[in-house]
Order: structure tokens, then C-alpha cells, then sequence
């Protein structure tokens, strides 16, 4: 674990409790805008009504919440087993275009086989399958959006034509689970590739993490702990042929600030974390604990950042919002304003080149 010579990055959960009025997760997109946090995101899954509250379809959330904020980051889950990547990728580009290149997703699988049989299209798979699968997903995603080159509309009226089609591509994927021939319906995304995260706390998760994530979220209660699965990671980045520089890692920690200015109690300095389950760790404390703790596992090299779940939104992320970042913004750790516009700006990632274009270029 090397010590930190990048920015601080930070992101927060929206997940409601039940919610399916807009001004919800608008109020909660604008509070985290406020505190200039790279991105917010919002979970979805195809759990059957009565496992848990019901959700809204997370994509279409954030779609309505892009015209409603400038420039927060907008992160929906979009599960791949049961989805066609063709579609995928189509509604993906889509709410780039909408929050005019804020867009990301998170990757997820469906593995129980209650989900299976709600959707009705196959048996559940192991977890190893899946994720092979949504290596794959993810793969031709990125290619559909390639499918359009940047100048591929011409609007030429004159001659009448809409597209030169010469810049646009056949991507004729075929993997393990299925084809696709392409080109997309959607011209290529403001960011050229919006941003793709990933869960990788399971290991079974971290190929597909290191081979096509911007951003991977990580579980750990310790920073020796996060740093190792943070060097696993960008060694594994690194042996698939990319930067592993490219690899935004950030620790997921649920918080409870609840107590106000209550200390996190004994144990580490920069306070303790609580396993839970298979859900993030939980913190439970004050604000200024978790400056500190923030701040001592960025400093150390553990993590990039952190992605943090309000345990009580809007209670949570206000406190969190008003309280933490503010005090990492006061200390120099962390920005005050957006220096881009795009997702991929605030994490400090160029825009992507069109693979099609290279190759036609490189046929000259």
C-alpha cells in the first residue's frame, strides 16, 4: 500500500426506503451535488414484491433526476442476466445524452431462483457463470457505443442524407451467451463511454472489474484490508492490458451519523467499522470521526475514495454533506466545485477513443 498522490473521490447511495415520488431522489441528487460529490447511485435488482421493499426501475429514476441537477454524476444499477445487452447499452447511452455525459452504471447479475423464475427466461446460474456473463455484457456495451463514430450524423440536406455510413459499424460480437450484429439505435454518448462500475468484494466479481470497470466499490473494515484488495486489483487491471491507473477504487461503508458529534468509541484512532452481513461495513459516530477516517485511509493508499450509504437518508446524507465533506473541503482534502461537467471529468478520465475510427485511421 502506497501512500496517496491522487484527489480525494467521493459518492453516495440514494436508495429510498420504500420511495417512488420524484422530489425524493431529486432532493437527495441535489443535496449530494452541493457537496460536490462525484456521483450518486442508485441500486435495483429483479427481487420478487414481498423480499423487501419495492423500488422503481433505478435507470428511469435517475433519468428523471438529470434534468433536475447539473452536475452530479448519475450511477444506476442495471442487471445483466436477464437483459439484453443490445438494450443495455441503448438505455445506458441514453441518460448520457439526457444528463449531457453524466451518466454510469453499475453492473449487476441476478442469482437466486426466485428472480429467475419472476422473469421466466432461465434457470439461476452460478455465480462464476454470471459474471462471465457480465464480462461479456459489458464487452459489447462498450462496442454498441462505439457502433456510431463521433461524426457519423451529417444532417446534410442537400443531398438528403442523415448518416455517412461509413462511420458507422456492424460490432458482430459473438461470446459465450450471445450475439449481437449492431449497430446501436443511439449515436455515440457524450463521454464516448459512459462511466462502469462494479462490486468487487467477491472475488468471483474482480475479472470483470479489472477488465472493463472505471470504478470498482470495495468491502472492508480495516484500510490493510481494503489496500490489499486495492492491489489485487490494479494487478489484475494490469494483466488484462489496461492502466491500472484506470481503476477508481472506493471503499463502501454505510453510515450512521445519527449521534451527532457522539465519538465512534474506543478502537482505532481513525474509528471503528462494523461488518454486516453482505452489506457494506457500518460506521456509526460523528461526522468529524469520519473526516478522520476518510481522510487517514485516503492519505494511507488504502483507497481512492469512498461510496457511502446513508443509513436514514435524507437525515444521513445531509449530516454527511454539511458535516464530513465539509470539513474535508475546509482541510484542503477534497474540491469545492466541479472543474468538468462529465462523470468521466470528475473522476479524472478522458474521453475514450472510437475503436472503429483507430481501425479505419490505422487501414490508411
Amino acid at each position: 500500500m502506497a501512500p496517496s498522490t491522487g484527489p480525494l473521490h467521493l459518492a453516495a447511495a440514494v436508495d429510498g426506503t420504500g420511495s417512488y415520488a420524484a422530489p425524493y431522489y431529486v432532493e437527495l441528487a441535489r443535496l449530494a451535488e452541493r457537496g460536490t460529490l462525484d456521483f450518486i447511485t442508485l441500486d435495483d435488482s429483479f427481487g420478487p414484491p414481498g423480499e423487501g421493499p419495492g423500488r422503481p426501475d433505478a435507470l428511469a429514476v435517475l433519468a428523471r433526476v438529470a434534468p433536475a441537477t447539473e452536475r452530479i454524476g448519475l450511477v444506476p444499477t442495471v442487471t445483466t442476466t436477464h437483459t439484453e445487452p443490445f438494450h443495455v447499452s441503448c438505455a445506458v447511452a441514453t441518460l448520457d445524452w439526457v444528463s449531457r455525459g453524466r451518466a454510469g452504471w453499475t453492473v449487476g447479475v441476478s442469482a437466486t431462483e426466485a428472480e429467475a423464475r419472476l422473469v421466466g427466461r432461465r434457470p439461476a446460474a452460478p455465480a462464476a457463470e454470471l459474471w462471465a456473463e457480465a464480462g461479456e455484457v459489458a464487452d459489447v456495451v462498450a462496442r454498441l457505443w462505439d457502433s456510431w463514430e463521433d461524426d457519423a450524423e451529417i444532417r446534410d440536406l442537400a443531398t438528403g442524407r442523415f448518416i455517412d455510413r461509413d462511420r458507422l459499424h456492424y460490432v458482430d460480437f459473438e461470446g459465450g451467451h450471445f450475439r449481437v450484429r449492431g449497430p446501436s439505435i443511439v449515436p455515440r454518448p457524450p463521454q464516448g463511454h459512459p462511466v462502469v462500475a462494479v462490486d468487487a468484494t467477491d472475488p468471483v466479481t474482480r475479472d470483470t472489474a479489472a477488465r472493463h470497470a472505471d470504478v470498482a466499490f470495495v468491502r472492508a473494515t480495516t484500510p490493510d484490508a481494503a489496500g490489499r484488495i486495492r492491489d489485487e486489483l490494479r494487478l489484475r487491471t494490469g494483466e488484462s492490458g489496461r492502466d491500472p491507473g484506470a481503476l477508481t477504487v472506493l471503499a463502501a461503508v454505510t453510515v450512521d451519523l445519527s449521534d451527532g458529534e457522539y465519538a465512534a468509541g474506543p478502537g482505532s484512532a481513525q474509528g471503528p467499522l462494523t461488518a454486516v452481513d453482505d452489506r457494506p461495513p457500518l460506521y456509526r459516530g460523528g461526522p468529524v470521526d469520519l473526516a478522520d477516517l476518510i481522510a487517514g485511509w485516503h492519505t494511507a493508499g488504502a483507497v481512492d475514495g469512498f461510496h457511502i450509504t446513508p443509513a436514514a437518508p435524507p437525515g444521513d446524507l445531509e449530516r454527511f454533506v454539511n458535516g464530513t465533506v465539509a470539513l474535508l473541503q475546509h482541510r484542503g482534502l477534497f474540491r469545492t466545485f466541479y472543474p468538468g461537467t462529465t462523470l468521466r471529468e470528475h473522476l479524472g478520465r478522458p474521453r475514450p477513443a472510437n475503436r472503429y475510427a483507430l481501425a479505419r485511421e490505422g487501414a490508411r
